[in-house]
């Protein structure tokens, strides 16, 4: 994990929420285990807003007019 700063903090977490965050992302700690939800929660919500804010593709081909493309290339 790399250490870009860190501010120490304490906070109430169920302890069955947090051997499961711990299982899951096989941290070795409890900070790693937090560190690594949180930032994956921020990376999650980053990637909501960016893609709030693509656009829909009309003029994309559909999988029949690729497929026949394909066929006849």
């Amino acid at each position: 994990m790399i250490d870009f700063g860190s501010v120490k903090t304490t906070v109430d977490i169920p302890e069955r929420d947090l051997e499961e965050v711990m299982k899951h992302t096989n941290a070795p700690t409890k900070t790693e285990a937090v560190a690594r939800a949180v930032a994956d929660y921020n990376r999650r919500q980053r990637l909501t807003k960016l893609a709030g804010k693509l656009g829909t593709f009309r003029d994309l081909m559909t999988r029949e007019e690729l497929l026949k493309t394909r066929a006849e290339g």
